[in-house]
């Protein structure tokens, strides 16, 4: 009679990597949250007009890589706070889904659930633009629309220096 841990079975076994075989550790870039140089009136126009192209958006939060927020124009009880940090969680996982699959750099990621949708979009090294719809929404045009709009938000972005931590 055989057990569990026999060989025989034919399954395959994880084997722990050596450290050699790790990717590296990448670090993140120094937070945007409360930096008051940031063109936030630029920022807010942007994200509005994400919120008129598409019906049933219900408002964007632009916050770090970090998790932390930078702004926002959500017209629900979600805590803008609580979506940031969200949409990190998104692109660590999807950062990390395109470094063992060798597929690059994350871009965007997008969650359905039975009432709604959040999208995740790459903005920069420091920045993600995280939208949230309603289940009518369509999302094809929301893919339409939102990588430009994360690449304006870019552009009001580059050159601007975090603020230091202390």
């Amino acid at each position: 009679m055989s057990g569990p841990d026999d060989n025989q079975t034919g399954l395959p076994r994880r084997v722990a990597r050596r450290p050699d075989q790790l990717t590296p550790f990448r670090s993140l870039p120094a937070s945007l949250a409360g930096n008051p140089s940031l063109p936030y009136p630029a920022i807010g126009r942007e994200m509005a007009e994400l919120r008129v192209q598409i019906p049933g958006v219900h408002g964007c939060v632009l916050g770090g890589v970090d998790g932390l927020m930078i702004t926002h124009n959500l017209q629900t009880e979600v805590d803008p706070h609580d979506l940031a940090a969200l949409a990190a969680t998104t692109f660590g996982l999807g950062r990390q889904v395109g470094m063992r699959l060798g597929q690059g750099d994350f871009q965007q990621s997008t969650v359905r659930n039975a009432g709604g949708y959040l999208s995740v979009y790459a903005v920069s090294a420091q920045a993600l633009l995280a939208v949230v719809g309603e289940d009518s929404i369509n999302v094809a045009r929301l893919h339409l629309h939102a990588p430009p709009a994360a690449e304006r938000l870019a552009a009001l972005l580059k050159g601007v220096t975090p603020v230091a931590e202390h």
